[in-house]
């Protein structure tokens, strides 16, 4: 059921023994927010667990607490309750739906979102689940330690783009601004974040000779290839080298997952790209979104391809 952040604040009051997760394929919001309230948390003497199905990638390796999170193993446990962060869809947090037995409260900025929990704070015009972790913590006057600070900040920074993309409002630069104060450096993180191994690098340039352009130069396609892909197979950040292209309104990314199956990344300039990811079974944001098809590339290209192509025109007839 939908609830308020009042009632947020009184469920993690009330339990003692909580886990943490977010989605796969973590990101800067997911990661952030999760350390973020965990550091609270845990300042109030609870239990809190970190967990995770999936890798993290190394730029994100600087969070204060990032070594905190695990990975999921089979055994099963309960707990007193399970906080699902920036996840708009259970299937997104793999494996630990199966392991941990507790109520589920789901908190979350994605318009996508299917409701799935027991609990539901969603608020879709938040630039990220980061900024809404903040205005809990600043609703229960908690002490915002810089290691949190640094991990909102990031949190929020990442996911609007470092304030460059439409989800950015008067909130965000405020909060962001609050966040510096309590010890966040906008420029070390930055650094951080930026800084990419040379294999990355060299992956980039390969990756680019796969751009091929649709629809009269307004959908960039690129394709990762598994064998494309050296020593370091982290492609954060690529998609938005077609998305920026001169008169390019959607940007798409294919990159393998396994076999069978392949991860489509979606970014737009004005086209609800969410609206795509759904139609496949993913979700996400208006500009940016994700989904997992399966298929050979050529049969799931073309599928992506044509439902763009159709909420491209649906652009234009507005």
């Amino acid at each position: 059921m939908d609830i308020t952040l009042d009632h947020v604040a009184e469920l993690l009051s009330k339990h003692s023994h909580i886990v943490i997760t977010a989605h796969i394929h973590p990101d800067g919001d997911s990661l952030g927010s999760m350390l973020g309230l965990a550091g609270y948390l845990s300042s109030l003497g609870k239990k809190i667990q970190l967990l995770l199905d999936d890798e993290i990638p190394s730029l994100y390796h600087f969070l204060p607490g990032i070594h905190q999170i695990e990975q999921p193993d089979s055994q099963k446990f309960k707990a007193d309750l399970l906080v699902i962060l920036d996840a708009s869809d259970i299937e997104r947090i793999g494996k630990v739906r199966d392991i941990v037995d507790a109520p589920i409260l789901n908190i979350d900025h994605h318009i996508s979102n299917t409701k799935f929990a027991d609990y539901v704070f969603l608020d879709s015009q938040a630039a990220a689940t980061g900024e809404i972790i903040f205005r809990l913590l600043k609703s229960l006057q908690a002490a915002v330690t810089t290691d949190i600070a640094i991990c909102l900040y990031t949190a929020i920074a990442t996911d609007c783009g470092f304030f460059r993309y439409a989800n950015t409002s008067s909130t965000t630069m405020r909060y962001c601004a609050e966040l510096i104060d309590y010890g966040a450096k906008p420029h070390l993180i930055s650094e951080e974040l930026e800084a990419r191994p040379l294999a990355n690098i060299i992956n980039l340039s390969k990756i680019l000779q796969s751009l091929e352009l649709f629809a009269e130069g307004k959908i960039a396609i690129l394709t990762v290839l598994p064998e494309v892909l050296d020593s370091d197979d982290n492609t954060e950040g690529f998609i938005n080298y077609p998305r920026i292209i001169e008169g390019v309104e959607i940007a798409v990314m294919f990159k393998s997952a396994d076999q069978h199956a392949w991860r489509v990344s979606l970014r737009s300039k004005h086209v609800d790209v969410s609206q795509i990811a759904l139609h496949f079974g993913g979700g996400g944001h208006a500009r940016a979104a994700g989904c997992t098809v399966n298929g050979s590339l050529a049969n799931v290209k073309a599928a992506v391809l044509a439902v763009a192509m159709k909420h491209l025109q649906g652009l234009s007839h507005e």
